[in-house]
């Protein structure tokens, strides 16, 4: 290609300060490095921990990153690849990895964890595996957000964060299995592990939430109990698999107790995907004592939540999911091929597509409640 190994000039949304709206700047990308990758980003998805990390990277989560481009839920096209790169080529179409899959760190090898050990401390830091990053704007780097950056037109990831895809997959659509879908959906078959005729409840029907939704139907879960204080969720839930709905503002209890009392005891499995930690309380307490199982799948800014051992004691299970269990670059491929067979929603999820330009109005209409996913194109 005429851009291989040049600088390539674009446009990113940049995040110069925190909870300050993102400005959309002419920026570098530099060629991959050695076992690097440069990706021509199609579309992004726009998720809630972009705005996580946005609003509180500075209230413990590692204010020094910036300046940064946000987005992690991004689909493309790789451009040109590093030397020593032998997964993917220029031409394929690719899904970024928030998780890295090195296939040879002692997590990678171990079927019990998704997660990777290769370079994890730079990614924390939102750098990429030499302490560095390849954007640079008004002449200083900019920080790659978990080491991808999606809300640019072209990124620099290492080579275990892709994963080759179907050629004929919609980008625009796969981009979801970056992370919300594929972490929902995932807490509920990989994680939770949900049994035929169980009882679920989700708590938040947001974009995790509603995948969460789909992972218990696809389980066989008998019934399924959406939990949203939004009432528009009730009916959206229904596509998804919710079979009742409940709005915590219209009891005159503690929602955990009406649910305890719906299901005689309380729920097999429940999944926390909003983020709260007094929610999160709720989702635990939601479960039946014996042998419930609850799933925390939102980010929260640092807060701690408080457990009591007795509840604890009789048998309850408290876990936390990141992607939802998924080997990332060997279980993303599989997910698309679920789509495109049609054993998974995907299009159902996206309500809003915008121009990268209009990033801050996407952030705005997530955090109103008034989309379950916004995806940005490129």
């Amino acid at each position: 290609m005429e851009t291989e190994d040049k600088v390539i000039r674009c446009k990113a949304a940049v995040a110069w300060e925190p909870g300050k709206p993102l400005s959309v700047e002419e920026v570098d990308v530099a060629p991959p490095k050695d076992h690097e990758v440069r990706i021509k980003i199609a579309a992004s998805g726009v998720c809630h921990t972009d705005w996580t990390y946005l609003c509180y990277c500075n209230k413990g989560l590692k204010s020094q990153v910036f300046p940064f481009v946000l987005g992690h839920e991004g689909a493309g096209v790789v451009e040109s690849v590093g030397s020593g790169v032998t997964n993917v080529q220029p031409g394929d179409k690719v899904i970024l990895l928030m998780l890295p899959q090195c296939n040879e760190c002692d997590y990678c090898l171990n079927p019990k964890t998704n997660y990777c050990l290769k370079i994890r401390g730079k990614i924390k830091q939102h750098m990429l595996a030499d302490g560095t990053s390849r954007i640079t704007c008004r002449g200083q780097q900019v920080n790659q957000f978990v080491g991808v950056s999606t809300f640019c037109e072209y990124t620099v990831v290492p080579e275990y964060n892709v994963a080759k895809i179907d050629r004929d997959a919609p980008l625009d659509k796969v981009c979801l299995l970056g992370c919300g879908v594929a972490t929902g959906y995932g807490a509920a078959v990989n994680i939770a592990k949900v049994e035929r005729g169980s009882v679920c409840a989700v708590f938040g029907l947001g974009a995790v939430g509603l995948a969460a939704v789909m992972g218990c139907k696809a389980a066989g879960a008998s019934r399924i109990i959406g939990v949203d204080v939004n009432a528009e969720k009730g009916e959206i839930g229904k596509k998804f698999g919710v079979s009742e709905f409940v709005n915590p503002n219209d009891q005159n209890k503690p929602i955990q107790e009406v649910l305890v009392e719906m299901t005689g005891g309380g729920v097999d499995y429940s999944f926390e995907c909003v983020g709260n930690v007094t929610l999160m309380r709720e989702a635990f307490e939601s479960c039946r004592d014996a042998w419930g199982t609850c799933v925390i799948l939102g980010l929260t800014e640092n807060a701690l939540l408080s457990v009591s051992p007795g509840d604890l004691l009789l048998g309850r299970t408290l876990k936390g999911s990141t992607l939802g269990g998924w080997k990332s670059a060997s279980g993303l491929p599989k997910l698309v091929d679920d789509y495109m067979s049609g054993r998974i929603l995907l299009d159902e999820f996206v309500t809003h597509t915008l121009p990268l330009e209009e990033i801050n109005h996407a952030f705005e209409l997530m955090t109103n409640g008034k989309s379950i996913r916004t995806v940005i194109t490129m």
